[in-house]
């Protein structure tokens, strides 16, 4: 395994984690594998309310993505980004719906690319 995949697991890994700790009762479920053997380089979630919510996010600077019918997309490229990046992510995902920020009729309006 090399240096840039133990990375990306590791990053995964924190994800994962921090996303149970943090967004536990809101909804969210892992689709991905939590073995980072059985998984590649991003991490899905489930959420009924996904597109709008990874649209709030897109529009805080925190990119993923969403595929029908419910799931939000994260994806880790070891070179580009940080442990810290990951908290920083999870707390916007936290904040977007605390706040239900993800509600704004602008996250909702379905637009050809995600």
């Amino acid at each position: 395994v090399t240096v840039l995949r133990q990375k990306n697991m590791a990053l995964g890994d924190l994800f994962i984690a921090l996303t149970e700790q943090e967004l536990g009762g809101m909804g969210f479920t892992l689709a991905s594998p939590k073995d980072a053997e059985q998984r590649g380089s991003q991490v899905s979630l489930t959420h009924e309310n996904g597109y709008a919510i990874v649209q709030a996010l897109i529009a805080r600077g925190v990119v993923g993505d969403f595929r029908a019918p419910d799931i939000l997309r994260f994806g880790f490229a070891a070179p580009y980004v940080r442990y810290v990046d990951i908290w920083d992510s999870v707390a916007h995902i936290r904040e977007v719906m605390e706040t239900n920020e993800w509600d704004r009729p602008e996250f909702k309006e379905r637009r050809a690319v995600t």
